[in-house]
C-alpha cells in the first residue's frame, strides 16, 4: 500500500497530470467574476461540460490560461460514464476581482501539486493482505462485529486535503472521524495497515503528519447524520457491538480523486426508521485549503414528518455550544480540549444553511446516538441538503486555534468566503 491509488478513470478525473500541454481547439473567452467585498483563497468553481463544450464532442482536456499563468484544475466524471462531466476550479480572488480568462483544448495537460487525496483498502478474510480498492458493497450482517475483524483500513475511507483530513467509518457506524495534519503534505498510504498489510490501529499516536484526534464514542462524529421521525431518533446504521445494521445494503464509490477535489459518494439502500424504509444518498467533497468538508444528503420516501439530524460530537467539550448566524448559513460552533484525553485544543463546527436549520437538541444521554449536538434540518422528499464539517486543531500547521475566538473567526469567514458564487460568462 506505499503506492497511489488512482481511479480505472485516473486519465479523467486526473485531469491535468501530463505535461507538454499542446493546443487542440481554437481559443474561447471565459469571464470569472467575484461581485463580493470579500477577497477568496482557494475559491472552487464549477463549470459544466455542456456549458464549454455544447455539443459534447470535444478532445482532449480544457485548461484555462489567465495572464500566461494556467489555473489549477482538473475534471471530474461525476456518472461513472467515462466522459468528464464537469470543470473543477481552484483560484484567488481580490474583491470584486474581473478575470478574463482563454480557455484551451490540450492533448496533454499540465502537472498540479497533489492537494487532495481519498484512502480505501479492504480485505476480505482475516488472514489477506488488505488490498486498495474504489467502491464496496456491504449487507446488513457485513459488520464489524458479525464478521469478527475490521475489515477496512482506517475502519473505512479517508479523505484529506492540505489542511485536515476525515474519516468514514464504512463497518456499519456511518460515523465522521478527523485526523488533525502538522504538515500539508498528503498523509502516507499506509496509514492503518502495517507491514503485513494487516489492519492495525497505528493512527492513534502521533508521526511526524499528525494523527486521529477526535473521540467519536457513540456520536456520529462531526458531520454524520441521522433521522428524527416525529420524536424518535434514528441512528444511520449501528454501533460497535451489533451484529445487523439496520441499513440493508450500502453502496460506496470514490468518484473522483485529483490534485484539487476529492469526491466519495454513499448509497444507503432500505435504511430502516421507526417502520419505515428510507433510500438515503450522501456525498462528501473536499478541496484544498479549507480545515472542512462538504457534505449533501438527499433522501427518498419521506412521510412528511421527519427532520434530518446532523451531528456534532462533544465529547471532552465543556463549553458548551455558540450559534452564529453568518448570511446564509448558521453556524455551531465549539471550542474546548475536544481531543482524546483532552490532550489538546481543538474546534469543531457545522456550516448550515439557514433556509434549512430549525435549531439544534442534545442527543439522548443512553441508546444508539449519544454525545452530540444534533442540528435539526428540514428536508424534502429526493431534495439535497448541504453543509459544511470543520475541525481546527491547535498544532495545525498554518493557523491558530487556541483560543475560542480565533476559530470563531475562522469559521464564521470561512462561511463568507463560501457564500460567495463566482460568476461564469462564456464568450
Amino acid at each position: 500500500m506505499n503506492h497511489k491509488l488512482y481511479l480505472p478513470l485516473a486519465a479523467s478525473i486526473m485531469a491535468f497530470m501530463g505535461v507538454n500541454a499542446q493546443q487542440k481547439k481554437s481559443i474561447s473567452t471565459i469571464v470569472l467574476s467575484n461581485a463580493s467585498d470579500i477577497e477568496l483563497i482557494d475559491k472552487p468553481i464549477i463549470i459544466k461540460r455542456n456549458v464549454i463544450d455544447k455539443a459534447g464532442t470535444a478532445v482532449g482536456f480544457p485548461v484555462l490560461i489567465y495572464k500566461n499563468d494556467t489555473i489549477t484544475s482538473q475534471v471530474n466524471d461525476l456518472d461513472g460514464d467515462g466522459k468528464w462531466d464537469e470543470l473543477f476550479i481552484l483560484d484567488n480572488f481580490a474583491a470584486k476581482e474581473k478575470k478574463i480568462v482563454q480557455l484551451k483544448w490540450v492533448n496533454e495537460a499540465p502537472k498540479f501539486p497533489i492537494r487532495t487525496s481519498v484512502r480505501f483498502g479492504k480485505r476480505e478474510a482475516e488472514n489477506i493482505p488488505l488490498q486498495p480498492a474504489t467502491s464496496e458493497s456491504v449487507n446488513a450482517h457485513q459488520v464489524y462485529k458479525a464478521l469478527g475483524f475490521q475489515k477496512y483500513q482506517t475502519d473505512g475511507p479517508s479523505w484529506e486535503n492540505d489542511k485536515v483530513g476525515f474519516r468514514h467509518y464504512l463497518d456499519g457506524r456511518n460515523a465522521k472521524d478527523v485526523f488533525g495534519k502538522k504538515i500539508p503534505a498528503i498523509t502516507p498510504e499506509n496509514v492503518g495497515i502495517n507491514s503485513a498489510g494487516a489492519v492495525e490501529d497505528n493512527y492513534h499516536q502521533m508521526y511526524d503528519w499528525g494523527r486521529d484526534v477526535f473521540p467519536v464514542g457513540s456520536s456520529a462524529g462531526l458531520g454524520g447524520f441521522a433521522l428524527q421521525v416525529d420524536n424518535e431518533i434514528t441512528r444511520l446504521g449501528i454501533l460497535g457491538a451489533d451484529t445487523l445494521n439496520n441499513i440493508e445494503k450500502t453502496n460506496f464509490k470514490i468518484v473522483a480523486e485529483g490534485p484539487v477535489n476529492s469526491v466519495l459518494n454513499y448509497q444507503y439502500n432500505n435504511w430502516k426508521a421507526s417502520g419505515n424504509n428510507y433510500q438515503a444518498t450522501e456525498t462528501t467533497s473536499i478541496w484544498p485549503g479549507m480545515y472542512a468538508y462538504k457534505n449533501t444528503v438527499k433522501i427518498k420516501g419521506l412521510k412528511g414528518n421527519e427532520t434530518l439530524l446532523v451531528g456534532l460530537s462533544n465529547i471532552n467539550n465543556q463549553n458548551g455550544l455558540k450559534v452564529i448566524e453568518v448570511g446564509k448559513w448558521v453556524c455551531l460552533i465549539q471550542h474546548d480540549n475536544l481531543t482524546y484525553k483532552r490532550e489538546w485544543i481543538m474546534g469543531t463546527a457545522l456550516i448550515l444553511p439557514k433556509k434549512d436549520y430549525l435549531g439544534y437538541i442534545e442527543a439522548p444521554k443512553t441508546g444508539q446516538l449519544t454525545d452530540s449536538y444534533l442540528a435539526k434540518m428540514k428536508i424534502v422528499d429526493n431534495t439535497s441538503v448541504r453543509y459544511y464539517a470543520v475541525a481546527g486543531w491547535e498544532l495545525s500547521a498554518d493557523k491558530n486555534f487556541k483560543t475560542p475566538q480565533d476559530f470563531t473567526n475562522y469559521v464564521t469567514h470561512l462561511a463568507q468566503q463560501l457564500a460567495v458564487e463566482i460568476t461564469v460568462a462564456v464568450k
